[in-house]
């Protein structure tokens, strides 16, 4: 039945995705753009295949992840650059685990690129981008209305469990996760990963050369993004 499911409406777009409705209301169809979006929506550009190179990881990540019994929104991969999700109600936080000091952190604490965190950092920021995402923690989370304390403990769980499996996941494959994003929605009470896993939301460099990877790549003015995303889906998609 899922193999004959339709795009019937369009119902969000967003900087990298778009969520489609289909004729059974508990999926959606979720296509990746070919866009590449950072700083908040102020710097943009595309290349041919990061869609597909997105949609391809974060199916293998989802159900890798789904293998260590962390519940996702994946169901299964629709086309090249689409899947079919279960349909969540979507929590406006981005949960950030950083295993190294890099990106914001360096402007906030005044670290070292690549310093090494004595303890995962896990940093919630409110989705929105008129705000640039700020900052905000468990009490805001409560006072705003987002989540209840339940959830925030079972997101934060969720979090630090899935970092931890996809820490040594690429260490495996000589590559350091020095931080990732992650998204979560609920569905009848639980809580599940939803969004996507993908080099856009990831900060991934070379253990011996210390190379970037991804989104980087663009943010630094390095060249060769469109590469790296093909050579880091070739290095890890096996």
């Amino acid at each position: 039945m899922e193999d004959s499911l339709e795009k019937k409406g369009l119902l969000y777009e967003g900087k990298a995705k778009r969520l489609f409705a289909t004729k059974d209301e508990l999926l959606l169809i979720q296509e990746f753009k070919d866009d590449l979006v950072i700083d908040h929506g102020k710097r943009k550009t595309k290349f041919k295949g990061k869609g597909n190179i997105n949609c391809e990881f974060s199916a293998f990540m989802f159900e890798y992840l789904e293998n260590y019994h962390i519940p996702t929104h994946f169901q299964k991969k629709f086309k090249k650059n689409s899947m079919i999700v279960k349909r969540v109600e979507m929590i406006p936080i981005e949960v950030a685990v950083r295993n190294f000091a890099a990106g914001a952190m360096l402007r906030r604490y005044n670290l070292e690129d690549g310093q090494k965190l004595e303890y995962p950092v896990i940093e919630h920021l409110l989705k929105d981008d008129s705000l640039s995402d700020p900052l905000v923690n468990d009490y805001h989370c409560f006072a705003f209305g987002l989540a209840t304390p339940d959830e925030m403990r079972a997101i934060n769980r969720l979090a630090s469990k899935v970092n931890a499996i996809l820490r040594s996941f690429f260490q495996r494959r000589g590559l350091v996760l020095i931080d990732l994003k992650m998204e979560f929605g609920k569905r009848e009470s639980q809580i599940m990963l939803a969004d996507e896993i993908s080099p856009d939301v990831m900060r991934i460099r070379d253990a011996k050369s210390g190379k970037k990877f991804g989104g980087d790549r663009f943010r630094y003015e390095m060249g060769g993004v469109a590469e790296s995303y093909e050579e880091l889906a070739e290095r890890t998609l096996k």
